[in-house]
Parts: structure tokens; C-alpha cells; sequence
């Protein structure tokens, strides 16, 4: 779920609530997991018939859906739409009418607070494209704020945006701070996931550098950055 809003002040955590509530069950028509099981419509024998194979293979889209909208927005915010639709897996499993325990709404899982700090009115976040640009607006906020040098990987620059986007920026910016101070890569995401863990230990945590606390909630926020980027890379193998 979205759990913050961008700007460092009013950032949020829901840090130790657990996904399974919203992703278990959620299967979803809009959905295709993979090129290959997209092939694999069975009758009610299981025997796949030539002309499901082919009723299947003229789906007009390749992720779900939501492609045309994840396509525009993606190119609007500079983002890949495939990136975006991992997001989107991850959050609902394409469930556009999900709400959550804390009131996040959509395929994005777009938070009230967060709706209202872009000035988008909170009933607009059921509209799935209004739900997927805000999602959008978030991500370049995120990296706006984030400042990450033209040199870093995209692989770490992504990743660093999602653990933002997921644990608050205020805690990516303490790990980034404990990385730089003794000497590691403020901008490798490996380094900055290994003192995010760090953050719940008094030796880290009461730092000067560390303006947000203890922090809890590494175990979540490296999960959910290594599922979504785990879904981008096989979207990139799928589609275009």
C-alpha cells in the first residue's frame, strides 16, 4: 500500500500491518501472470481447445487490463508502464474496487492523505485513471526529493523510490544518512536496505543522523521492493 505522503514532514508509515488481508483470494480477470499462462484457458475436461487457445491469444492486452491507462501515465510521470503495473499487482492484483483496513482505495491503494496533498478530491481516487496518476505523481515526487546522482543503477534507483514510497521517505532518508556516515554507498540499494534493518537496533536508531526513530518495519519494506521489482522484470519480458 501506499503509506506516505511526499514531503519529509508529513510522511506516514503503516509499518507491521500485515498484506495478506488485501492480496489473499484476489484473483482478478484482469490479471495475465505470464505469457505462458495466458495458453492456458481448460474446458470443463481441462482439455484446451484450438479455439480458446486462440480466443485467449486475442486478449488486447498483454499485463492486464489496464495497460492503456498504465501506458499513458507511465509516459506522463516518466515512469515504465511496466514498473507502474507491478506496483499496481502488488498493491490490488488489479482489484480496482479494493479498499483497505486504513483506507486505501484502488488499484494503486491511493491513501486519502495522499490524495489530498496533490489537491485531488479523495472520492475522485475510485476513477482507476485518477487512482494510477496519483500513484504517478507520487513516484516523481518521490524521486524529486529523493535527489539520487544520474549515476546511480536503475536497479538501485528504483528500488530506493519503492522502499520511499512504501516505509516513508523520512526512514530511506535516516538509512541513507547511517550509510553515508560510516563510509557505505548512500545511493547502492543494498547498502541502504542494510542499515534500513539496522534502524531497529538502539546502536543505530539513537543517532544523531536517524531523525525518524526506530524503525520496525525493514522486514515489510524489503519484501514488497523485492516482489515488485521481481513482477517488473518478468513484465519486461512480456511485454514492450
Amino acid at each position: 500500500m501506499i503509506l506516505c505522503i511526499a514531503t519529509t514532514v508529513v510522511y506516514e508509515t503503516s509499518q507491521g500491518q500485515t498484506r495478506q488481508s488485501y492480496t489473499e483470494g484476489m484473483s482478478s480477470p484482469a490479471v495475465v501472470e505470464s505469457a505462458t499462462e495466458a495458453l492456458t484457458t481448460t474446458t470443463e475436461t481441462t482439455q484446451t481447445t484450438d479455439e480458446q487457445l486462440a480466443e485467449t491469444a486475442e486478449l488486447p492486452y498483454t499485463i492486464s487490463a489496464f495497460d492503456p491507462i498504465m501506458r499513458k501515465v507511465g509516459e506522463e510521470q516518466g515512469y515504465d508502464w511496466r514498473f507502474m503495473s507491478a506496483i499496481a499487482y502488488n498493491e490490488s492484483r488489479f482489484k480496482e474496487d479494493l479498499v483497505s483496513s486504513r483506507g486505501a482505495v484502488g488499484i494503486m491503494q491511493i491513501r486519502p492523505v495522499v490524495a489530498r496533498h496533490f489537491n485531488i478530491p479523495v472520492e475522485s481516487l475510485s476513477d482507476t485513471e485518477t487512482n494510477i496518476r496519483v500513484a504517478g505523481m507520487l513516484l516523481a515526487e518521490l524521486d524529486d526529493l529523493l535527489n539520487l546522482p544520474a549515476s546511480i543503477s536503475e536497479q538501485d534507483r528504483l528500488s530506493i523510490i519503492l522502499a520511499s514510497y512504501n516505509a516513508g521517505i523520512g526512514r530511506i532518508h535516516d538509512a541513507c544518512r547511517l550509510a553515508r556516515s560510516e563510509g557505505a554507498n548512500p545511493h547502492s540499494w543494498a547498502d541502504v536496505s542494510r542499515y534500513l534493518e539496522l534502524m531497529a537496533d538502539p546502536a543505530y536508531y539513537t543517532r544523531e543522523t536517524v531523525h525518524h526513530g526506530k524503525f520496525n518495519g525493514s522486514r515489510q519494506t524489503l519484501g514488497y521492493v523485492r516482489e515488485v521489482m521481481k513482477m517488473y522484470n518478468k513484465y519486461c519480458t512480456m511485454a514492450s
